[in-house]
């Protein structure tokens, strides 16, 4: 209890799977019929208020999914034992809205065919469970899968293969006559429609996809595909603000929340506007500034634009990156933004064209320690290697496990390759989301990958790494015919600083004030470019 509140209650007194010492407070029986009266009352407000339907959440280990599961449910009352005492409480609800509402008043129920969790619940009884409150008379099931517990289920991070629960919806639609939803990652317009035409389900539910473009159906609609904002799985623009108490919002669509605030509108006085370097953060800034109507030229020292989306979307699990990598590409095309490729900027460039803005995102290269054979042949970059410029061999030690690191291990091991991370913190990916790191977790022990904390990369030897044991319990060598560098990124600053003070009016963006995540370079390069 904090300051009289207690933190934890639920159907039964069972423990926190996340932390085994917080116990829930039983609900008592009283307690229990009084959740149940109030569905009248709100039953009555939501039909004077205009609403169509209501949506039951009974799934995600959430209140009415505790008391549907015997993993949760405990209970000795009318509300706990076999299936009928542990559907009481979802029944009765269901049964009061009826009452108030109108029999003929819409209630979806939406719950999950598989836990996918020991001890949870199984396919065989949710599709029971199925037939039972499509008896009760709710008009559609909403099927997902998974709980708090395996969050990367119930919310599917980009590793999660799109349309990843569809095959939960097409059980409950054999099992049952009533309307069918089906979710999760089926922001994919082709793969949505496909679903439909299957007869898999009968609606789909967008989540995040509407997040990521609000105009998504209408798009689609139109026939507008190439021009979808696609959501890329993240979680940084959303749930992971939520959890720390900030505002929703969309890592690609920096609007999400403050659409009034945020409205871009044309400028008085277009100008002329250059932005140096084609990653995110500057396609990001190109494009809004031409929706601004400001005269926009990109360079890029590269061959194509994308910057760290080109490696980052190499393996088939980044797949939504390089969709994003595509619509930045597309937009730029459509706005009119004049991109200049294979072409480096110097302080004589720019002043030769005398832009009126500069906008410098010039990005990151990889960081390469100072250590004892560090320019041994058999040592690469991530980044090199994802991008196909170097091979790696069959034992390969990846230096890093941030999410870098552990997505290159990933990649290789699915190629057969036998890889073995390293990582001086003690944990990997401290800094990603929950939901993403479970998933990754599970890829990494599905592929073989072997991980080694509180470890440093101290020599490359002949043979391989030779790692150190940062407590000094032990110093080993680790044999290697590839050692790749997943040690973050160092700014590319030498543009910016030769420009500062020669322009009338400068920015930096991106990866050039400092490596950061797709959220905070997308965000700052809309900051900027919005108010020019």
């Amino acid at each position: 209890a904090i300051m009289g509140i207690e933190t934890a209650i639920g159907a039964s007194a069972v423990p926190n799977v996340w932390d085994q010492k917080v116990l829930t407070r039983e609900l008592t029986t009283g307690e229990v019929d009084a959740i149940v009266e109030s569905f009248n009352t709100a039953a009555e407000i939501v039909k004077a208020a205009g609403i169509d339907a209501i949506e039951l959440h009974g799934h995600e280990g959430y209140l009415m999914d505790q008391f549907m599961t015997s993993l949760w449910n405990k209970r000795k009352d009318k509300y706990g034992g076999d299936l009928d005492n542990r559907l009481r409480f979802s029944l009765e609800i269901i049964k009061n809205i009826k009452r108030k509402a109108g029999s003929d008043f819409p209630v979806i129920y939406r719950y999950a065919i598989n836990h996918y969790l020991e001890g949870g619940r199984g396919v065989e009884e949710s599709l029971e469970i199925a037939r039972r409150l499509e008896k009760a008379g709710v008009d559609a099931l909403h099927v997902d899968a998974g709980c708090y517990d395996d969050w990367y289920w119930p919310h599917p991070p980009i590793y999660q293969p799109p349309g990843c629960m569809v095959d939960m919806a097409e059980a409950a639609k054999k099992a049952v006559k009533i309307p069918i939803i089906t979710v999760g990652r089926l922001g994919y317009a082709e793969l949505a429609d496909g679903v439909l035409k299957a007869g898999k389900a009968d609606f789909v539910a967008l989540g995040r996809a509407l997040l990521a473009d609000p105009e998504w159906p209408l798009k689609v609609k139109e026939g507008r595909l190439e021009d979808i904002c696609p959501c890329i799985g993240c979680h940084d623009g959303c749930l992971a603000r939520i959890v720390t108490g900030a505002s929703l919002s969309c890592t690609v669509n920096p609007a999400t929340g403050n659409e009034k605030e945020f409205t871009i509108t044309p400028s008085e006085k277009p100008r002329a506007v250059l932005v140096i370097g084609g990653g995110i953060a500057g396609m990001e800034a190109a494009r809004v500034a031409a929706l601004r109507r400001h005269r926009v030229t990109m360079y890029e020292k590269r061959d194509r634009l994308g910057g760290h989306l080109i490696e980052g979307s190499v393996p088939e699990f980044k797949r939504d990156v390089r969709l994003l990598n595509d619509y930045y590409v597309t937009q730029l095309r459509k706005l009119g933004v004049k991109v200049e490729l294979r072409q480096a900027v110097t302080l004589e460039l720019v002043n030769k064209m005398k832009p009126e803005v500069v906008i410098v995102a010039t990005g990151s290269s990889s960081l390469v320690p100072d250590i004892p054979g560090i320019k041994n042949d058999k040592v690469v970059t991530a980044i090199d290697v994802l991008l196909g410029k170097k091979k790696a061999g069959e034992r390969v030690v990846v230096a890093g496990g941030g999410l870098v690191g552990c997505e290159t291990a990933v990649y290789l091991a699915q190629k057969g390759k036998r890889v073995t991370i390293v990582e001086a913190l003690e944990e990997i990916m401290p800094y990603v989301f929950e939901a993403n790191k479970q998933y990754l977790f599970k890829m990494l022990a599905e592929n073989g990958v072997s991980v080694l904390t509180n470890t440093n990369l101290v020599r490359v030897s002949e043979h391989g790494a030779v790692v150190e044991n940062k407590y000094h319990r032990f110093e080993a060598e680790l044999k290697a015919d590839t050692i790749i560098l997943a040690l973050g990124l160092k700014p590319e600053t030498d543009l910016l600083k030769a420009l500062q003070g020669k322009v009338k009016e400068l920015y930096s963006i991106g990866d050039c004030e400092g490596p950061g995540k797709i959220i905070d370079a997308v965000w700052r390069a809309f900051d900027i470019a919005r108010v020019l």
